[in-house]
C-alpha cells in the first residue's frame, strides 16, 4: 500500500497542471460545503437555544394530558405545591440549572377603545438571570419584583392594540373558579422573540399577579433548564424514574418545538442538495482528469503489463491516484474552510429575519468534527468513485494494442 501511494503521488507530481486542476476542483467544492453546511449548523444551534431560553426549556414537568386537552379545560391540569416533595435540585446542581414555573391563561386585553384576545404567561421575575437575552426587550424594562402591576407584551401585540410603554391596559380573565376577574396594569417593557406568531399574541407578568387575577396558587408548568443541551436526554430519563407517572409527565424541549423541528428538516434537505451538486462536480471533474491519464500513458501502461505487472495492480494504481487527489483535494479545502470559517464569523453575516421569526440575526459559521470528517470521506469516496471505469479500462488493454499506441 505504502508503494502504490508512493507511485501515485510521483504520477501526480508528473503531470503538476492536471493534477494542480483536479486538486482545486475537489478543493473548491469542500470548501464550499463546510461553509454551507457551517452556516447551516450555527443556524440550527442558535436557533435551538432560542427557543430553549426564551419558551420552551429544556424540559417541560406538567400533568399528564396536559398537551393535548390543557387548552380546552387549562385549570383541571393545575400543579400544585413545589417539587421538593420528590427530588432536591441540589442532588443536581451540576446539569439542572434551575427550575422555574409558568401559568398559562388566555383572556381580552383592552386599552381605549381597543380589545384584542391574548395568550399569557406567568412567569418568575428572577428567571431572566438564567435564561438570558434570547428573550429581547426592545424598549422598557423587564419584569421585575418590585414591579407586581408592570407586564411585558409582545411587539406585534402591542402594535396591534396600539399601546407603548408606560399605557395603561385592562386584562379579563375567566378564573379557576368559574368567574371572570379583570386588573389594570402597566406596560412595563415590549419583547421580542425568535417566533413572530407568538410575539403577536403574547404578554407576560409576574406569576404572583397571575395566580391573584386566576385566584389559583397553582402552576401549569415546571420548566427546567440545563446547563448543558447535551444532557437532555439523560436529566429527562432521570426526572422520569423519580416522578410519579400517574402525577407528573416530563416532556423535553424537541416534542415541543415544531416550527423548530421542520425547519431543520427543510434546511436539512437543502444541504443535502448541495452535497449531491458538489459530489457531481467532483466526480466529472476527476473522471475527466483520469480519462486524460489513462489515454495518455496507454504506452506506459502497456510496458508495465509486458514486464509482468498484474491486471489487479494496474487497476489498484489508478484507484490509489484518485482516492489521493481526494485525500488531498479534501484536506486543502477542509483547511481553507476552516480559516475561512473564523474570518467571516469575526465579521459575521447581516441576515434578515426570516418567514415566521420576528427579527433578523448575526449569522456565524461553526464548524463540527463530525462535518468536517464527513466532508473529508465524500471528497475521497466520491473521487475514488470516479476514478473506477479509467482504472477498470486502464487495467482491461490488450498489452499489444498498448504497446502500439505511442507508434
Amino acid at each position: 500500500m505504502i508503494i502504490e501511494i508512493k507511485f501515485a503521488l510521483r504520477s501526480l507530481l508528473r503531470q503538476k497542471s492536471r493534477s494542480f486542476m483536479a486538486l482545486g476542483a475537489v478543493a473548491f467544492g469542500i470548501t464550499a460545503l463546510i461553509i454551507a453546511s457551517g452556516f447551516i449548523q450555527w443556524i440550527f444551534q442558535d436557533f435551538r437555544e432560542t427557543s430553549i431560553r426564551s419558551q420552551l426549556g429544556h424540559l417541560q414537568i406538567m400533568r399528564p394530558g396536559y398537551l393535548e386537552a390543557g387548552k380546552a379545560d387549562p385549570y383541571a391540569y393545575l400543579l400544585s405545591g413545589s417539587l421538593s416533595n420528590f427530588f432536591t435540585l441540589d442532588a443536581d446542581a451540576d446539569q439542572i440549572r434551575v427550575i422555574v414555573p409558568r401559568l398559562n391563561f388566555s383572556g381580552l386585553i383592552s386599552h381605549g377603545e381597543a380589545t384584542l384576545s391574548f395568550i399569557g404567561e406567568g412567569v418568575d421575575p428572577a428567571e431572566q438571570r438564567f435564561f438570558g437575552d434570547a428573550l429581547q426587550i426592545s424598549a422598557g424594562e423587564h419584569l421585575s419584583v418590585n414591579a407586581p402591576n408592570q407586564i411585558i407584551v409582545g411587539e406585534g401585540l402591542a402594535r396591534n392594540l396600539g399601546v407603548a410603554v408606560g399605557d395603561t391596559v385592562v386584562l379579563l380573565v375567566n378564573t379557576a373558579t368559574g368567574g371572570i376577574n379583570a386588573v389594570e396594569v402597566t406596560v412595563g417593557g415590549l419583547f421580542t422573540t425568535v417566533t413572530k406568531s407568538y410575539d403577536d399574541n403574547a404578554l407576560r407578568l409576574p406569576i404572583d399577579t397571575a395566580r391573584q387575577l386566576l385566584h389559583t396558587q397553582g402552576v401549569h408548568r415546571w420548566i427546567v433548564l440545563l446547563a448543558d443541551t447535551g444532557d437532555t436526554d439523560a436529566v429527562l430519563a432521570k426526572l422520569k424514574t423519580t416522578l410519579p407517572a400517574d402525577q407528573f409527565e416530563v416532556v423535553p424541549w424537541y416534542e415541543l418545538a415544531d416550527f423548530y423541528n421542520k425547519t431543520i428538516v427543510l434546511f436539512t434537505k437543502q444541504v443535502q442538495g448541495i452535497k449531491i451538486i458538489i459530489a457531481l462536480i467532483i466526480l466529472l471533474s476527476i473522471s475527466n482528469t483520469m480519462s486524460r491519464s489513462v489515454m495518455e500513458r496507454t504506452g506506459e501502461i502497456g510496458t508495465a503489463m509486458a514486464l509482468g505487472v498484474k491486471k489487479s495492480d494496474i487497476l489498484r494504481q489508478f484507484l490509489s491516484e484518485g482516492a489521493l487527489i481526494g485525500a488531498i483535494g479534501g484536506l486543502i479545502g477542509l483547511v481553507v474552510g476552516l480559516i475561512l470559517a473564523q474570518i467571516i464569523s469575526s465579521i459575521g453575516i447581516p441576515m434578515p429575519p426570516p418567514p415566521g421569526m420576528a427579527r433578523g440575526y448575526t449569522g456565524e459559521i461553526l464548524v463540527t468534527l463530525p462535518m468536517a470528517l464527513e466532508a473529508l470521506v465524500l471528497a475521497i469516496l466520491t473521487t475514488l468513485i470516479a476514478s473506477v471505469y479509467p482504472a477498470w479500462k486502464a487495467s482491461r488493454m490488450q498489452i499489444v494494442d498498448a504497446l502500439r499506441h505511442n507508434r
